[in-house]
């Protein structure tokens, strides 16, 4: 995935670190209540029943492993190939639930208790996209202090825009009752 284009330092180094942060955080929410996760992971009912308790624990690990390798740059893209692997993966699994009508079940993506939805895949479409970005060639320029500055914004900037989408996607059914309201 290594340079397909030059992506400017700060957004690589922002990219990076955003998604970062979404892993970690993901997995840290995953591994703190694993039998929450079982559950959730064992409602989707992909899986056989024996493999889950593996998945349960496997899964939350690798986003781990994936969210530590993202942040320096000498492990970033094998950090990207496998955050892109696992978003691949858990988009998959809640595509093939919606395509059976499962839309109840919450996804299991943290502490987010967030209903499944095609909204769910757009907002992964996207992370997928930052992905990319934080896997470029961004070396064409030395950093500077400002950069740093300029990468903690805009790391900032990226995680509430994720906030914001998961908000968003928490009332989603609020929003389509309001729309059909009288």
């Amino acid at each position: 995935m290594n340079g397909l284009f030059l992506v400017d330092p700060v957004m690589g180094h922002a990219a990076a670190a955003s998604v970062a942060v979404l892993f970690l955080l993901a997995a840290l929410s995953k591994l703190r209540d694993i039998e929450l996760f079982h559950a959730v992971l064992d409602n989707y009912q992909l899986l056989p029943s024996a493999l889950v308790p593996v998945a349960a624990r496997v899964l939350p690990t690798l986003e781990f492993a994936a969210g530590v390798l993202l942040l320096p740059l000498v492990s970033r893209p094998s950090g990207a190939v496998l955050a892109l692997a696992l978003l691949v993966l858990v988009s998959g699994a809640v595509a093939v639930n919606l395509r059976r009508g499962r839309s109840r079940i919450v996804c299991g993506c943290g502490d987010d208790a967030l209903p499944l939805s095609a909204g769910l895949l757009w907002r992964n479409s996207v992370v997928s996209m930052v992905i990319v970005v934080a896997s470029q060639s961004h070396n064409f320029r030395p950093t500077v202090w400002l950069d740093l500055l300029s990468t903690l914004m805009a790391t900032l900037f990226l995680l509430g825009l994720y906030q914001a989408a998961n908000l968003w996607l928490s009332h989603q059914s609020r929003f389509i009752d309001l729309r059909n309201a009288p």
